[in-house]
């Protein structure tokens, strides 16, 4: 065995001693790391929470202290009322988005449907169904419920609707309020209330009808019905409540965010069009214009077979 060798194993536990004393330091320092580290992040939070409770608030909602559907009072006095109402009232105040848009939109579509409800002598208020139906949308729902109105079809067809492959009336907004106002009147003659017409057009006549002799009862608000027409009416009274009085729930908008109505020109066909885009072009526009103006027009071309005399809207 060589001297180097020797010297080297006489070093050894020095080196030891060396090599445990830096790894216990280095332990040492990365559990004090460690430790700052938590207690940095602990201080954070704290002040991140402090902050949040500072400036992030959701309220509760004051209840209206009277409410009506259509000149008929919403009884408020009873438990059952005021806590449906508030449920409606809260979900649509915090779905700030859609209840936004809804505002832009009415601005829009009231000057068009309100015109249409006092024709027919319906209560203004029905202009808050298609918001609650479509969020004014033309929107086609798991039934087959269609335009801002959601009418099925055969429904549609009875209110003299024309629906086919090449037009779809419902997804016009004056002809689908004229039919939905045939529908509330045949309602009211038979019911004559409004609310349980509002009811009805989301059950059905024969719906509502039936639960009313089976409960034995009178009114909308002392039915027991299914969660989507227990909510129908109050949706439409927290809706109606939003947009009368947006400052009351806290939707602050100037003119100019709201959607203006646009106005149109009105072009009369009683012939045969084989391309609308080809039309669209001969009036100025194209046929994205065209069709944003006539969604009921479903086909790129118009056969018109029985030469009916259509409106066709531009802006």
């Amino acid at each position: 065995m060589s001297n180097k060798f020797l010297y080297i194993r006489s070093k050894l536990p020095g080196l030891r001693k060396v090599f445990y004393a830096f790894f216990g330091i280095l332990v040492f320092v990365l559990i004090s790391k460690l430790f700052n580290f938590s207690v940095n992040v602990a201080k954070e939070d704290e002040t991140y929470q402090d902050y949040f409770n500072a400036h992030y608030k959701i309220f509760g909602l004051n209840l209206p202290k009277d409410l009506n559907f259509s000149g008929e009072i919403v009884p408020l006095n009873d438990f059952s009322v005021r806590e449906a109402l508030d449920r409606e009232l809260v979900i649509n105040t915090y779905w700030q988005s859609q209840t936004l848009l809804i505002h832009k939109r009415a601005n829009r579509w009231f000057p068009v449907i309100e015109p249409i409800l006092k024709k027919y002598n319906i209560p203004d208020d029905f202009k808050y169904v298609p918001l609650i139906e479509s969020g004014l949308s033309n929107l086609i729902s798991p039934a087959k419920a269609t335009g801002y109105w959601q009418l099925i079809e055969s429904t549609a067809k009875i209110y003299g609707l024309e629906i086919n492959e090449e037009v779809d009336e419902r997804y016009n907004v004056e002809k689908s309020t004229e039919a939905a106002c045939k529908y509330f009147n045949e309602s009211y003659n038979k019911f004559k209330n409004w609310t349980l017409v509002a009811a009805s057009y989301n059950l059905g006549m024969g719906g509502i009808d039936n639960q009313l002799n089976k409960q034995k009862v009178s009114s909308y608000y002392e039915l027991l019905l299914n969660d989507e027409t227990a909510r129908y009416v109050f949706r439409l009274l927290a809706t109606k409540e939003i947009v009368m009085r947006p400052k009351a729930y806290g939707f602050l908008m100037r003119k100019k965010d709201l959607y203006p109505p646009i106005p149109t020109l009105e072009v009369y066909v009683d012939t045969t069009i084989t391309d609308l885009a080809g039309f669209a072009i001969e009036q100025g526009f194209n046929y994205k214009v065209l069709k944003i103006f006539n969604p009921w027009l479903r086909k790129n071309y118009l056969t018109n077979k029985e030469k009916k005399r259509y409106k066709i809207l531009f802006p």
